[in-house]
């Protein structure tokens, strides 16, 4: 049965009548509403609904967007992504066109429909152990972006995702800022899996545990890169290449699977301000599991650690986790958000 939250009527950003591509909250919901265009399409697939029946499409063409091409997993057949064209009519009224994309590619998260479920969870899995790069599905998403890119340039494309689906355009963003290509990147919910510290109360006990976490991280990351240095091996900042690559992250306080970036970037500020940010320099680029992964021989980088980034976070109350989780309320026009820019 069809949800009516995949019914732009019903769900969607209808007071976006005309978009303003400089205001922060239209580019937002815009980008939101693209990555729900995805949700749609694979769910109108699953239930068969077809021509006038389908709900995916208003998603992109309300705001002037044609469907170019669907992403689809090479396992299950799933519809993950879609690339989309912005083709306004000349009567369009539209503000500031410069500043807004040509193309945008934009990922799905899970889908908690029989077709495609057991494939996202194998992927959700793959993100908790930072190996997502290994996996098919971001081969043939990374593989667009490329091709993409290369034939209209970066400044014209923008890449969006929420949750697992965010995960990928980030590891999308991240792999093409190694070469120096930065794209512009909208990451809703994006997953963070660490120690919950963020869900305590207590100011002074959260910082007090971020603060030995930093020490213990650091001092792993300094007996790492001492052997590395011992085996004759050439030491390179990771965060070096990525450092001015800022993506756009929005995230809500009370969803577990994102919230943890609050604190995560707010820290490094803290520790600099009580005159121990060189340590934090060091702990903001590792994990303990992803040193451990690496003691033992298995190189892998977290995914989910950046190194800058255009932090928003939703202050308004959320009814539940799965409210707190949605893509919905990014294009709410009531929200209440809070923006802060974190540079490494």
């Amino acid at each position: 049965m069809a949800s009516d939250r995949d019914d732009f009527s019903l769900s969607g950003p209808l007071h976006l009548t005309a978009v303003d591509w400089t205001n922060a909250h239209h580019r937002r919901s815009v980008a939101a509403s693209l990555v729900q265009g995805v949700y749609a399409l694979e769910r109108d697939r699953q239930q068969k609904q077809e021509g006038p029946d389908a709900l995916a499409n208003p998603w992109w063409e309300f705001f002037h967007f044609q469907l170019l091409r669907k992403l689809v997993d090479d396992v299950d057949s799933s519809i993950f992504g879609a690339i989309y064209e912005y083709k306004p009519s000349s009567s369009y009224s539209t503000h500031s066109l410069d500043e807004g994309p040509r193309y945008v590619i934009a990922f799905r998260g899970t889908v908690t429909q029989p077709d495609s479920l057991s494939r996202d969870i194998e992927l959700d899995l793959h993100i908790i152990r930072n190996g997502l790069h290994e996996t098919s599905r971001f081969e043939i998403g990374i593989q667009a972006v490329r091709n993409v890119v290369a034939t209209v340039g970066e400044s014209n494309v923008w890449l969006a995702g929420h949750s697992l689906g965010a995960a990928m355009a980030l590891l999308a963003g991240k792999t093409m800022a190694k070469t120096g290509i930065f794209i512009q990147v909208f990451l809703f919910n994006s997953p963070f899996f660490s120690a919950p510290i963020e869900r305590i109360k207590d100011k002074r006990v959260r910082h007090g545990l971020r603060i030995a976490s930093s020490v213990i991280t650091a001092g792993l990351a300094f007996a790492a890169a001492a052997k590395k240095n011992n085996q004759n091996s050439r030491s390179v900042d990771p965060f070096a290449a990525l450092s001015a690559w800022i993506p756009s992250l929005f995230v809500n306080p009370a969803d577990h699977i994102c919230s943890e970036y609050i604190g995560y970037f707010e820290h490094r500020k803290k520790m600099d301000d009580i005159g121990i940010g060189a340590i934090e320099r060091v702990a903001t680029q590792n994990s303990i599991g992803g040193l451990i992964m690496s003691a033992i021989g298995k190189e892998s980088e977290p995914l989910h650690l950046i190194p800058s980034a255009n932090l928003t976070v939703n202050l308004t109350p959320s009814r539940d986790f799965k409210e707190a989780h949605g893509i919905h309320q990014w294009w709410r026009p009531d929200l209440d958000v809070q923006s802060n820019l974190y540079k490494y």
